[in-house]
């Protein structure tokens, strides 16, 4: 009932309630985006959704426009070229991440499960596949995210998103929800760039 159903309607209700509250904000984000370097407000990039469909995820744009488009940052040699000034800030604090509650309003995104991989990252999905983790709604926020995030090894994100799989409930989104809060305010679990 909650995983088919009542999480459904609790990520309409709180996406819906995110846009309203927080649309000055995310205006005013999207000034600074345009003041701080040409191009777009959004960044778009295929990620991998439910079902391994595709879909096209929404983020305030954090990098210059002829940055690898379809690389992970933790992965580049030298991400701090790309990101813009005030990109340094909304990755930090994860505010790039507020133009996806209108993917979720959407139906392509969950507010709690796994990140969705880019649509390259065919080790990752592969992983998941294992888990039953493909079955689920990507998410704004996951399991893997409050035990490591950029931190973790494939193989050891995909089994926190097959546990979240297995024992999604709403007290479980709740504890992923309110943990994924002290994260961000603790700044921990983001790494920019290869690690070496």
């Amino acid at each position: 009932m909650y995983r088919n159903f009542v999480k459904r309607i609790l990520d309409i209700v709180l996406s819906l309630a995110g846009i309203i509250v927080l649309a000055l904000p995310m205006l005013a984000i999207a000034a600074v985006i345009k003041l701080d370097s040409p191009g777009p407000v959004l960044f778009r990039q295929k990620r991998v959704g439910r079902g391994k469909t595709h879909f096209d995820i929404l983020k305030f744009r954090s990098m210059r426009t002829d940055a690898p488009a379809d690389a992970p940052t933790d992965q580049l040699n030298d991400p701090a070229r790309w990101i813009t000034r005030s990109g340094a800030f909304l990755r930090r604090t994860s505010l790039d991440e507020l133009p996806q509650l209108f993917n979720i309003l959407a139906g392509q995104m969950s507010v709690v499960g796994p990140r969705p991989a880019l649509w390259n990252q065919f080790d990752l999905v592969a992983e998941r596949d294992r888990y039953g983790a493909n079955d689920l709604r990507p998410g704004l926020t996951g399991w893997a995210q409050i035990n490591g995030r950029d931190e973790l090894e494939t193989e050891e994100k995909a089994r926190y998103d097959g546990e979240y799989a297995e024992k999604i409930s709403f007290a479980f989104d709740c504890r992923c929800f309110f943990g994924t809060i002290g994260k961000v305010f603790k700044g921990e679990g983001v790494v920019e760039g290869a690690q070496k």
